[in-house]
């Protein structure tokens, strides 16, 4: 079985052909082009479609789309997608299938890149998972019993929105201390702008001197390796912050394996040590049974999958 699948983003479509045992057949990106409006992205989108349907040897089954935003549960509409500028509550799912003759089905991002490492991925071997993104901003997935918990109108998940500190920094919450507020990376490279302006005769500082938001948690990392006090303090802080969000996932869903994704897991061990170090001392002791955090390493491929996977399954019913 095949299908196509895409990810769209503010600054770029990735969209792939995907065989259902083979995986990524081919694979395209090109940039969105956000500011010329809904109708230019489903067009593009649509020609894309078409572009890598022609490239199989198979039928295609449909399109599955993983877009930011709330999605309904049917799949169908996004709401007020982030990234895009003036749009609301956007039926693109039946625009795609008038421009590209297939029929599709929408999903929030984070969830197809949860679904994503359940079908191709580390979440294989689990039944249940929380998956938590950290990227530009902080989404997730949940995953329970191998399929992906939507809530009672589709928007489940938001995990970057949950508050740990009311009087914490700001971010895309609707209040303080978000989590996004501490692991989003725009929010993270502003914390460690913060705490580097402090310590001008660190090597950070240095690096970065004129744009400290230009850093990114694999330099944090770098320099950890070195031996970098600063760095791994850092780190360290924000990890906690993480183990702090953890505690309340899993206390709130029972479900003990967390998988991480996104550029910021990319500071490794110097954040996820502390991170479970700070679950495992604040989970009720039930709870610490089974708890295991792990990366997934499909990287922005886990979306694309997610979102083919999501056709196959539901236009094979």
């Amino acid at each position: 079985m095949r299908s196509i699948g895409i990810d769209l983003g503010g600054t770029n479509i990735k969209i792939a052909l995907v065989d259902r045992e083979d995986g990524i057949l081919y694979k395209h990106s090109v940039p969105t082009e956000a500011d010329k409006g809904r109708d230019h992205i489903v067009k593009s989108m649509a020609d894309l479609t078409k572009e890598l349907a022609s490239k199989s040897d198979r039928p295609i089954i449909g399109v599955g789309l993983g877009l930011p935003g709330m999605v309904t549960l049917d799949g169908r509409i996004v709401q007020n997608p982030p990234n895009f500028a003036g749009w609301g509550n956007e039926p693109i799912a039946e625009l795609m299938e008038q421009q590209s003759g297939y029929p599709c089905i929408l999903g929030n991002d984070a969830n197809m890149m949860a679904f994503g490492s359940s079908r191709f991925g580390v979440g294989q071997a689990h039944d249940h998972f929380i998956m938590v993104t950290l990227g530009t901003g902080v989404g997730g997935g949940i995953i329970y019993n191998r399929q992906l918990f939507l809530g009672s109108t589709g928007s489940a998940a938001e995990l970057g929105h949950v508050i740990i500190n009311y009087h914490g920094p700001l971010s895309n919450s609707n209040t303080r201390g978000g989590i996004e507020a501490y692991l989003g990376q725009r929010f993270l490279s502003r914390f460690a702008a913060d705490m580097i302006r402090q310590h001008p005769s660190n090597p950070l500082y240095a690096f970065h001197t004129d744009n400290f938001e230009s850093l990114e948690p694999v330099d944090l990392y770098h320099e950890a390796q070195k031996g970098n006090a600063l760095a791994i303090d850092i780190l360290r802080q924000t990890g906690e912050k993480l183990g702090y969000a953890l505690v309340n996932y899993i206390h709130t869903l029972d479900i003990r394996t967390i998988i991480l994704s996104g550029g910021v897991a990319n500071a490794g061990e110097y954040l996820l040590k502390p991170a479970k170090e700070t679950a495992l001392k604040f989970l009720m002791p039930p709870f610490r049974n089974g708890f295991e955090l792990l990366l997934e390493n499909l990287g922005n491929d886990a979306a694309i999958l997610g979102s083919a996977s999501l056709a196959m399954e539901a236009f094979s019913r």
